[in-house]
């Protein structure tokens, strides 16, 4: 998944106040941020086959060090460690360590069976992606349903964080959309540069988010002014 990715980093902001969206970001999506780069150093490998799927025209050939269910364990509690060590927040810590886990569950949902449970495995997979009207109202419906969560835990300090969200998600959905109808990419080289400017929206992330500060809940017993 592409957008459902950064919609579980969206609904996250609600289990975990304090954390960045960048973060939160940034371990949802960490599995496809360190991918290309593990193309170009060729540990991993990808052809592009059109019409392997009606959503997606690659086929993962080999990519246990990023997208193995056991990797994504471990990624996930090296960043929640991290986090835990750096901001000493228990919630927090859980919650980014749970969307780096997310990563594979989403892709389980919606690739065929080319994802691995370790490396060398066998592998397994859903194929959401076998339908493009399927694949839309999951991943488009969820996507949806955590950008409304965000905005609702969040508000914008300024026009920056009103406006930086609002293009932040109309960007993700053209780009979304292009990419189902847009042709194969040229190459495998075009798939690892698309990929490395994924980093771009990490930083846009943590950029908004410092102009959306959490909504801070009424004390108990006052009721929150409509």
């Amino acid at each position: 998944m592409l957008i459902g990715h950064v919609a579980v980093a969206l609904g996250a902001k609600r289990a975990s106040p304090k954390t960045s969206f960048g973060t939160l970001l940034l371990a949802a999506q960490w599995p496809d941020l360190i991918w290309p780069l593990f193309l170009m150093l060729g540990w991993e490998r990808v052809r592009i086959v059109p019409d392997i799927t009606a959503v997606s025209p690659l086929d993962f050939t080999s990519y246990p060090l990023s997208h193995s269910l056991l990797a994504d364990f471990g990624w996930g509690l090296l960043f929640a460690g991290i986090y835990l060590i750096i901001k000493k927040n228990k919630r927090g810590a859980f919650v980014i360590g749970a969307c780096v886990i997310s990563h594979w569950l989403l892709d389980f949902i919606s690739h065929r069976a080319d994802l691995p449970i370790y490396p060398g495995s066998h592998l397994v997979g859903l194929g959401l992606w076998h339908s493009v009207s399927a694949t839309l109202l999951v991943e488009g419906g969820l996507f949806v349903a955590c950008a409304r969560i965000y905005s609702k835990s969040t508000r914008p300090k300024d026009k920056i964080g009103e406006y930086s969200f609002k293009t932040f998600i109309a960007v993700l959905v053209l780009i979304y959309l292009f990419s189902l109808m847009a042709p194969p990419p040229p190459s495998v080289n075009a798939v690892e540069w698309t990929g490395v400017f994924s980093w771009f929206f990490i930083a846009w992330a943590y950029w908004l988010d410092d102009h959306r500060p959490p909504v801070t809940p009424p004390p108990p017993g006052i009721e929150p002014v409509n």
